[in-house]
């Protein structure tokens, strides 16, 4: 199993809306390095759910549940996405300030590349994010 972390503006699709719409579609995806994160998902890896913008916080984790399949948002056959549904609520909400003053995080990817909108995670990041927000 791998672990990742996604990215959404609150205002455009929130954590809130994503747990009452049950399982949503990960679109709208134009960079290739996000793209190719997408297309290494595997049905049941876990996702961290980040709200980008408004928030900077890990705010839920997510899992995958149908592999990487043509966007439906466009035409062109270089864009996918995969299916995702909400697993649960953090407890308290992760902010980037907290993962940036943690040592343990110094190397994640959301401090590293923090304008990418789908990146990979250590196995020992999730866990320490997921420790973080219990």
């Amino acid at each position: 199993m791998q672990h990742w972390l996604v990215k959404s503006e609150p205002v455009k699709y929130s954590w809130e809306k994503f747990n009452k719409d049950g399982r949503t579609f990960w679109d709208g995806v134009r960079n290739y390095q996000a793209r190719n994160n997408l297309r290494e998902m595997k049905a049941g890896d876990l996702v961290l759910f980040y709200h980008s913008n408004d928030g900077k916080a890990v705010v839920g984790i997510a899992k995958v549940v149908k592999e990487h399949y043509q966007d439906p948002t466009t035409d062109d056959k270089n864009w996918v996405v995969v299916d995702l549904e909400p697993v649960q609520s953090l407890k308290n909400p992760v902010t980037l300030e907290t993962i940036k003053a943690d040592s343990k995080l110094k190397d994640v990817g959301l401090v590293r590349q923090g304008r990418l909108s789908v990146m990979g995670l250590k196995r020992e990041e999730f866990d320490r994010i997921i420790e973080l927000g219990s």
